[in-house]
């Protein structure tokens, strides 16, 4: 890999890494309540929402080792960071954000934004 290549990989992985602070047990249990199904926008006839299909891809991801990552991984990595970044800018100001549909979707992009505050 060509050098310039391996410091973006390392640049994809460590901005995944800032945005995602669930780990893969916290994110599976998430991705199993009602909740988390609950919010999301859905496909043209999928039953899953685009969110919750990132969550499960994410899981997946926290599992795979760094050298066993493939282009396309890190695109969803780099997806994953964008979806955060932008939706951490829309917080609610009046809601209550603990059961809020905002939080909620961040968490099924692997980001509670409760944590560790």
């Amino acid at each position: 890999m060509p050098q310039h290549q391996a410091e973006d990989a390392d640049a994809v992985r460590r901005e995944f890494g800032e945005a995602v602070n669930m780990t893969p047990g916290e994110l599976e249990e998430w991705l199993a309540t009602e909740e988390s199904q609950s919010v999301g926008q859905k496909s043209s006839g999928s039953a899953e929402s685009t969110g919750h299909e990132s969550g499960r891809r994410i899981v997946q991801l926290l599992r795979t080792k760094k050298a066993d990552l493939t282009d396309d991984d890190l695109a969803h990595m780099r997806k994953v960071h964008g979806y955060v970044q932008r939706h951490l800018a829309q917080e609610p100001a009046k809601e209550d954000v603990e059961t809020s549909k905002w939080r909620w979707s961040l968490m099924n992009w692997g980001h509670d934004p409760l944590k560790g505050k």
